[in-house]
């Protein structure tokens, strides 16, 4: 059967929504890794539904409806334990009832394909998965290179056309990285807009269900059914705005395609009329001193199943979930300290910009090989795929990351970040920014 392939929840779809969904579903049952859980019989019911609206010319309950989408395997569905990429769990109490985000999927009409794969317990940036495999890149056909984590099967339900949009989570970049180096969009909301009720929790502190797809409109569309707070994006223009571009840790070990990639970016938006502002930006830089807050949550949720069941985790996650158990109370409670004060010293600091620019992550997608056969390789390029993301989870913010490469050439990412509740206005910019750089992903 064909595979499906659609660049946007807005465009218009020539097949029937019952033919895209069948044909979704038939690839994703000969495609490994992708997904862990299948859905279709609700997802066949929910296209059947819209077509027939459609036939009516009765509206759609929403854009969504019919449409294929995917869901991270750390929400809840009722009348299944939840997995969260792990074996540990298959024999944990059935969830009671749908995670938020799931029921709002449902009263949008969407056709929920299935669960993705994803880095056992969402513990890593890289996507790899001892239990269920790992889906490779869609970018590379003749090298099998990581998709990203911890959202990897998420990113490529997406990047294959299998569905339109992927409902993940993001902790320290789990969104943004797959997003980046599978050649998406994905918007990481501030994360008290967004109901965390019905997820397996990384850390207590950081995690943000939130949403990848292909277009910055998508992204829209799909933070208005995810959040709490909905809001109201508006149209602005790109020339005179202030793009701080912060030169201090976020642009080193930069790999040479990324570096151009991103400089060609840059000069697209300058010559569009914004105003680029390189600046040091040395206290962004100390995010890391704070950067252990999910370890000891992770470690507090995972303690009593890691004295029983050790054997059963993916080794590298049990050893960085480990790590909590060294951090004291008052070390704890010193982070929460520090945070509070680096935030308020933060906004300070970027309250003359519209937002801050970086690569979203530093290098191209690595191949799977070497990582899987070398702890020190894969812990290597887990530090740099989070290196820059995980700034914004530690600031409280929200970000989205663009494609910014050139057609044909392997995916790079566009970070556009802003402080807290500053949602509207990041995603205002990205709008922007995405049709000034449409030219670039063109050339």
């Amino acid at each position: 059967m064909k595979r499906p392939n659609s660049k946007s929840i807005n465009s218009p779809i020539l097949q029937s929504r019952l033919a895209y969904v069948e044909a979704s579903l038939e690839v994703a049952k000969q495609s490994q890794a992708i997904f862990t859980t299948l859905y279709p019989e609700s997802a066949i019911a929910a296209a059947v539904y819209a077509d027939n609206i459609r036939a009516l010319k009765m509206p759609a309950v929403s854009p969504l409806a019919g449409l294929p989408i995917s869901i991270k395997d750390l929400l809840d569905v009722a009348g299944e334990p939840t997995l969260a990429g792990s074996t540990v769990l298959k024999s944990a109490p059935p969830a009671t009832e749908d995670a938020p985000v799931v029921r709002r999927l449902r009263q949008a009409g969407a056709a929920i394909i299935g669960k993705t794969n994803m880095t056992e317990f969402a513990y890593s940036g890289v996507g790899i998965n001892p239990h269920y495999g790992t889906a490779p890149n869609p970018a590379d056909t003749t090298t099998a290179r990581i998709p990203g984590g911890s959202s990897s099967g998420a990113a490529v339900s997406v990047a294959t056309g299998l569905c339109v949009a992927a409902i993940g989570s993001d902790t320290g970049g789990s969104i943004r990285i797959p997003a980046a180096l599978c050649g998406l969009t994905g918007f990481k909301p501030t994360a008290n807009r967004v109901a965390r009720s019905g997820a397996i929790p990384l850390s207590f502190t950081l995690d943000t269900i939130c949403a990848m797809a292909h277009t910055v409109d998508d992204c829209i569309l799909m933070d208005h059914l995810i959040a709490e707070q909905p809001i109201r994006v508006p149209e602005l223009a790109l020339k005179g705005l202030r793009l701080a571009v912060p030169q201090t840790l976020f642009l080193d070990d930069m790999d040479r395609h990324v570096s151009s990639a991103f400089s060609r970016a840059l000069s697209y938006l300058s010559a569009a009329g914004a105003h680029i502002i390189e600046t040091p930006m040395q206290l962004l830089a100390e995010y890391r001193s704070m950067a252990m807050f999910s370890a000891p949550e992770a470690y507090a949720w995972h303690r009593h199943l890691l004295a029983e069941r050790f054997a059963e985790y993916d080794p590298r996650v049990a050893q960085r979930i480990q790590l909590g158990a060294k951090v004291s109370a008052a070390d704890y409670i010193d982070m929460h300290k520090a945070r509070t004060e680096w935030i308020a010293h933060m906004e300070m600091a970027l309250a003359p910009y519209d937002a801050i620019l970086m690569p979203t992550v530093p290098i191209v997608a690595p191949e799977i090989a070497p990582l899987i056969a070398s702890d020190d390789a894969f812990f290597q390029a887990n530090g740099l795929l989070l290196r820059n993301t995980a700034s914004i989870n530690i600031l409280d913010g929200c970000a989205i990351s663009l494609p910014c490469h050139e057609q044909g050439s392997l995916p790079v990412g566009l970070s556009i970040a802003g402080v807290a509740d500053a949602d509207a206005r990041i995603l205002a910019i990205a709008r922007v920014v995405e049709n000034a750089l449409s030219a670039l992903k063109a050339a």
